[in-house]
């Protein structure tokens, strides 16, 4: 999935690499724990966070993310953006939850970074 699909289903604005919208998404990771992003995230992910703050990009940057998406209406300030555009990392905002955002984006057919997502089974249930 592009990044501009990505900020037109969730109705984006756009802070930061806006001509960096034509680069490809290959999974989608949510979370405001930066540690399970670095655990669980893939190359060439999506994140979607409601943390907004310079450690984020530079979490995303470390872990090869191309583009946060910052939900709940989150807005980014000037440090948080010079970062990003100095890693060419692309920021986005949206006014979706989190959860919504999320489930937009799946059924879209954006897939999760988690292994486990990708062979999932259902639970059995008592």
């Amino acid at each position: 999935m592009r990044l501009s699909e990505i900020r037109d289903l969730l109705a984006c604005e756009v802070f930061s690499a806006e001509d960096q919208l034509n680069r490809e998404a290959k999974h989608g990771c949510a979370s405001d724990l930066m540690s399970d992003v670095l655990a669980f995230s893939r190359a060439g992910a999506v994140l979607l966070t409601g943390l907004v703050n310079v450690h984020t990009v530079q979490t995303a940057y470390i872990a090869e993310i191309n583009c946060i998406v910052f939900v709940r209406g989150k807005r980014p300030d000037e440090s948080v953006i010079a970062v990003a555009k100095e890693k060419k990392i692309s920021l986005l905002g949206s006014s979706y939850s989190m959860y919504e955002a999320c489930g937009i984006l799946y059924q879209h057919g954006l897939t999760s970074t988690m292994q486990c997502a990708l062979n999932h089974t259902s639970p059995k249930r008592a």
